[in-house]
């Protein structure tokens, strides 16, 4: 069975985190923010990503993202999930975001170096679906896009580079890296 219960448990749990307890919606759009988690789901399952790390990647910034009357914790994913998605969502969750993005994205990118293969296929299908959309989003609306996010278009173009460089550095041979290799070099032609 491909859609299983535990799959179906994370869609409606990452929906209620990013949609009905915060109204997340995606970077300068009107596009409910839950169509990113999903779409990293559907990445790692085109990938033959194991059900664990399909759920994790539904699951991937619900630490991150949640609000604090809402906070969802490690503990909370694993008495939900198991142990083995915790540790997965934990793997690719930023850390520290009291600092700085500059020090926040260099310490995420040096974590890469530390990731199982697994971890490496969650930041692949996020990396991907983020930066196709990225692209798709500048062939509409041009420079104006960059507009969305906390950094400048250098630092946020250079920081999605770097983290797919880091990547493919560390599992050459990911059922995602061609992926990622395509995409990288659309995105170093913006």
């Amino acid at each position: 069975m491909i859609y299983t219960e535990k799959i179906q448990r994370a869609i409606k749990f990452a929906a209620k985190t990013h949609n009905h307890y915060q109204q997340q919606l995606r970077k300068g759009k009107v596009l409910p923010y839950v169509m990113h988690p999903l779409t990293v789901g559907i990445i790692l399952t085109k990938a033959g990503a194991k059900e664990d790390v399909v759920v994790a990647g539904i699951l991937h910034d619900t630490i991150e993202d949640s609000i604090s009357e809402k906070k969802v914790t490690v503990e909370m994913l694993s008495e939900r999930f198991g142990q083995d998605v915790s540790i997965l969502v934990l793997s690719v969750t930023e850390q520290d975001k009291k600092l700085s993005w500059d020090e926040r994205k260099a310490q995420a990118i040096e974590h890469i170096k530390h990731f199982s293969n697994d971890s490496v296929l969650i930041k692949s299908a996020d990396v991907i679906s983020n930066v196709s959309e990225l692209i798709d989003d500048y062939a509409r609306e041009g420079e104006e896009v960059f507009s969305r996010f906390s950094a400048s278009r250098e630092k946020t173009i250079n920081n999605q580079l770097n983290v797919m460089a880091a990547i493919l550095k560390k599992w050459p041979e990911s059922p995602l890296a061609e992926d990622l290799a395509y995409f990288k070099e659309k995105l170093q032609n913006i």
